[in-house]
């Protein structure tokens, strides 16, 4: 039996996770054990560990308590925690997700020590380097022996930075596999989607009814730790309320409620909280998140994760951002980039209210049975 350690640490990486657990658990119990390692990056209960419960993820084997810091502090710690337990482990594989600090540290701990990498994500870029995240993901996917890619558009990115299609076995490091295999959290929302309808009462709750009803995330640190930014972003939401006249639920990350206050002056704080339209919430619980995704008219996000669930549920899309690695979702006509701008959020409101009809979601994302075919692929891989 193949041991494989995987690394989480963010909110959307235990939701990752859940669908390659509930593969091995349905289909592959004989075949793979998993060995789950937490480091602890997001550490706020509503943001992590509600979510091992919700989602019947196995409790970590391993918790690392990294919490919050710099990058250079919270990678090192990580590092660190992560060689101790691949030492102590001694799996076969190493799986990773995405593009935090956690896949960072996990990328360069399972490179020095031989273990092969897996990268579920691979080959996403928004080629912006003053990205955090852009760096994680290169680095990462340059130190891994297999790499899965959600979309062709990132298997092509991978084909361009020198990884080649067509490698015979052995798979190592230095003789890497790509993948297109599509997106396990197209797997996930599929699974999910119903057990949401039958556990959230999230709509009830704020008295929200299906498709009349707006909804909108902030999370990343060049928005919500810039106060030109954050205004610019709140006030594109309230003319957007304004506008439309309908209620904009906003679950803050801790990140966005943390500076709220001081970063965005009293005439928009003001504005924005006491505003009769706009519904400001602690971070959601995924089956709630899944319900308000499901049955919004539009949603407005700075997050990836989002971005693509808002296409999963055929959702119009504005995007908070200069870029996005999601790029297929915009040639779809699917989603806007407007970056922080009041106005081009208010036109992209505007343009997309009239688009939605005419979009079509072709299946960009896959089949959702991405978590068998990744986990029959490193059964393959070893024999």
């Amino acid at each position: 039996m193949l041991k494989i350690l995987t690394v989480i640490g963010a909110r959307p990486q235990i939701i990752k996770a859940a669908a390659l657990s509930r593969a091995i658990r349905t289909h592959f119990h004989d075949s793979l054990r998993e060995i789950i390692l937490h480091t602890g990056q997001h550490y706020d209960n509503n943001m992590s560990g509600v979510f091992f419960h919700e989602l019947g993820i196995p409790e970590p084997d391993h918790n690392l308590n990294v919490g919050s810091g710099t990058h250079g502090k919270q990678t090192a710690a990580m590092i660190a925690g992560i060689e101790d337990a691949l030492i102590h482990e001694k799996p076969d594989y190493l799986i990773l997700y995405g593009d935090t600090n956690s896949t960072l540290a996990g990328a360069v701990a399972g490179a020095k020590l031989h273990i092969p990498v897996v990268h579920i994500e691979a080959g996403l870029r928004s080629f912006n380097k003053y990205m955090p995240e852009e760096i994680n993901r290169i680095t990462c996917d340059h130190a891994s022996t297999l790499l899965f890619s959600p979309t062709m558009t990132g298997f092509n990115n991978l084909k361009r930075e020198g990884f080649r299609a067509d490698t015979a076995p052995p798979h190592t490091i230095d003789n890497p596999k790509i993948y297109h295999c599509g997106d396990i959290m197209y797997d996930n929302s599929l699974y999910f989607a119903g057990i949401a309808r039958e556990r959230s009462g999230i709509l009830e709750k704020y008295e929200l009814e299906p498709g009349k009803f707006i909804l909108g995330t902030i999370h990343r640190d060049n928005n919500t730790d810039n106060p030109q930014r954050l205004t610019s972003i709140f006030r594109g939401i309230i003319r957007i309320a304004e506008e439309s006249r309908l209620p904009v639920i906003l679950p803050l990350h801790p990140r966005t409620s943390g500076v709220l206050t001081g970063h965005t002056g009293n005439d928009t704080y003001d504005a924005l909280t006491k505003h009769a339209l706009i519904r400001i919430t602690e971070p959601v619980p995924f089956l709630d998140m899944i319900m308000l995704e499901k049955n919004a008219k539009m949603i407005m996000t700075d997050s990836g994760g989002v971005q693509k669930e808002a296409y999963f549920f055929r959702k119009p899309c504005i995007i908070l951002r200069r870029e996005t690695e999601w790029k297929e979702i915009v040639e779809q006509e699917a989603g806007i980039l407007t970056d922080a701008d009041e106005n081009k959020i208010i036109h992209a409101f505007r343009e997309l209210s009239t688009r939605s009809e005419e979009t079509t979601f072709p299946p960009i994302f896959g089949d959702g049975r991405a978590a068998e075919f990744i986990c029959t692929e490193l059964i393959r891989n070893k024999t």
